[in-house]
């Protein structure tokens, strides 16, 4: 498939440690995946759906022990620990490759080594970039071809470039001590071994597309995001593009997915799904900010994804879909899992692999698919895909909005003064852990720009980064930066704003406030909208007041907290952000 000399040499090392029994590459081509799919389920490594109801659908079970990303066992190996920076898991280059290597050695023995070719981004978009991962597991295999774009035309597009990310892959005996997801930024290498989790295997996504990702664009201008991608339609025909970014657990593939409520539908507003995970953005020649999502599928969540939560994630999963770790309804040969709807199967298989009566069983408070079970899905499945998802020049970015889960401190929504103010406000980006007592606050973690287990890099110089990136673009065209909260409570622990459809109220006024058409009151913490579009809904003036009220006692505490966060970065913490921290408590104490 290539008479490239670097992608050669290299396949050679690694297969000369690996000692796979043969070597395929992956071309693409349906013929050859469907030759892979009927192989799997006559291993069991996969099983085939009911082809009437889910068709091209399979389902695949992890081991017990392998069933989420491992952050634990997650490193970020340069040069020096600084560079890694507090929040990253640091090993010395050289002691990790040694340590690899004597894992890696015969791992592969009596296996196949499948040389998958992928491009993270349209193939031959100046956004994209491209991988080779080397793997013993036609799951990842089958996932790969999913969520990225592989085959013999990223091969052509590489042409006898050595610029391309080294991925290298093995399950060997899945043993949870010796697992290791391993990202040598420098060298722009990802080595992943003893796990068969999506999150630790499918080298493209959290691996690449962010941590190497992320690396790559300090290097050379750009940024990798962990932000969803939504384009609003407005009654008029144009469309705004939207870039956000939230904690897990805070709706964000909800709000990508979003279904305007009917009142704003029956006037013409609709969404369109860019992205639901990562971005990717460039400064264009214009000045302004453009984003791509490198991914081609969806990797999320399955439990609580229903029609009523989010009808067009589900509707994605209807077809060529891989579903990993839910439950199999034994009736029909379909999936269930919790949340789906009220009703589990009665034969059911649960997600270990037992057969049980799943009435019974969930009734006992055991969960029939795991709670981080997934579903591998083509983004062109999606009924809201926007026409925009293969752009590859991307699309303009008009606004980004930060979010976190804040029972009594943020409200509903607020617009930082400007790019530097908007930077520290994702840089203090937190969410609190649900807590049993009514109305009590959890403990705040924080989480940057939702990018804390994905910098590539020191966390202070990925801050440094985004400062340098306002600096370059037109200030004119900049994206408005907005931090919202739909988890405000009340003093019973009730959730104040009503959430999912709902959120494009606020989006719409943070899109009225880029076009210079809605009004704000400045506040200490930024501004904050005059009023809300609450048309049919059931939510009174006082509510809506508390939704956009300021507690500066709780702000202050917060403010205490973000200090002693930041402390940890030492002097490399970009001055302007401790400008701003100081510049909020000024303001709180007024």
């Amino acid at each position: 498939m290539t008479n490239n000399t670097a992608v050669k040499t290299w396949i050679d090392e690694m297969a000369a440690m690996c000692q796979p029994e043969k070597i395929v590459w992956i071309d693409g081509s349906e013929e050859q995946l469907e030759a892979l799919r009927a192989e799997a389920v006559s291993t069991g490594e996969m099983i085939k759906l009911n082809q009437e109801k889910l068709p091209g659908c399979y389902y695949h079970r992890t081991a017990v022990n392998d069933v989420a990303r491992v952050e634990d066992r997650t490193f970020i190996c340069t040069p020096t620990k600084e560079e890694a920076g507090p929040t990253n898991n640091w090993m010395a280059p050289d002691e990790m490759y040694a340590k690899l290597k004597a894992l890696y050695k015969g791992s592969m023995n009596g296996r196949t080594m499948y040389v998958i070719p992928y491009s993270m981004g349209p193939v031959g978009s100046p956004f994209s970039k491209i991988g080779i991962e080397l793997t013993d597991s036609i799951y990842v295999v089958l996932n790969m071809a999913i969520m990225t774009r592989v085959g013999q035309a990223v091969m052509d597009q590489l042409a006898d470039s050595p610029d391309f990310v080294k991925c290298l892959h093995s399950k060997k005996d899945v043993n949870p001590e010796e697992r290791y997801i391993v990202q040598f930024p420098q060298d722009s290498t990802i080595w992943s071994i003893n796990s068969g989790y999506g999150g630790n295997v499918l080298l493209g996504k959290k691996c690449f597309a962010l941590r190497i990702a992320s690396y790559l664009g300090m290097k050379e201008g750009w940024m990798a995001e962990h932000m969803l991608i939504l384009g609003l339609e407005n009654p008029q025909g144009e469309v705004k593009y939207i870039c956000a970014a939230f904690p897990s657990a805070c709706g964000k593939t909800n709000l990508a997915m979003l279904i305007p409520p009917k009142y704003l539908r029956d006037k013409g507003y609709k969404v369109w799904t860019v992205g639901d995970d990562i971005s990717w953005l460039r400064i264009g020649p214009d000045g302004r900010l453009y984003a791509i999502n490198p991914e081609a599928g969806f990797f999320g969540v399955a439990p609580g994804t229903s029609e009523k939560t989010n009808f067009n994630a589900l509707a994605a999963t209807k077809k060529n879909t891989i579903f990993t770790n839910v439950a199999i309804n034994n009736a029909d040969n379909t999936v269930w899992w919790e949340g789906l709807d009220k009703n589990p199967p009665e034969d059911a298989t649960e997600w270990k692999g037992a057969r049980v009566n799943g009435k019974e069983y969930t009734a006992e408070g055991n969960k029939l698919a795991h709670p981080n079970s997934r579903f591998t899905a083509p983004a062109i499945n999606c009924p809201c895909i926007s026409k925009e998802f293969e752009n590859p020049a991307g699309v303009p970015v008009t606004a980004i909005v930060f979010g976190g889960r804040r029972a009594k401190v943020a409200p509903l929504v607020y617009q930082a003064r400007d790019w530097q103010h908007g930077v520290f406000i994702g840089a203090t980006m937190a969410s609190e852990t649900t807590a049993a007592a009514a109305g009590a606050v959890g403990v705040v973690r924080r989480d940057p720009m939702a990018m804390k287990p994905f910098a590539g890099y020191n966390m202070a110089d990925y801050f440094g980064h985004w400062l340098e990136m306002g600096k370059k673009m037109d200030p004119e065209k900049a994206p408005k930066i907005f931090h919202v909260n739909w988890f405000r409570q009340d003093e019973n622990g009730d959730f104040m704003w009503p959430g999912f459809g709902d959120n494009m109220r606020v989006l719409l006024w943070i899109l009225d406030r880029c076009a210079g058409k809605a009004d704000a009151v400045e506040s200490p913490i930024g501004y904050l909208p005059k009023e809300i579009d609450t048309t049919d809904l059931d939510i009174d003036d006082g509510v809506m007041k508390e939704l956009l009220s300021i507690d500066n006692d709780l702000w202050l505490e917060d403010v205490a907290n973000a200090r002693e966060y930041f402390a940890q970065f030492g002097n490399r913490l970009p001055k302007e952000i401790m400008d701003e921290l100081n510049k909020l408590e000024a303001n709180l104490k007024k």
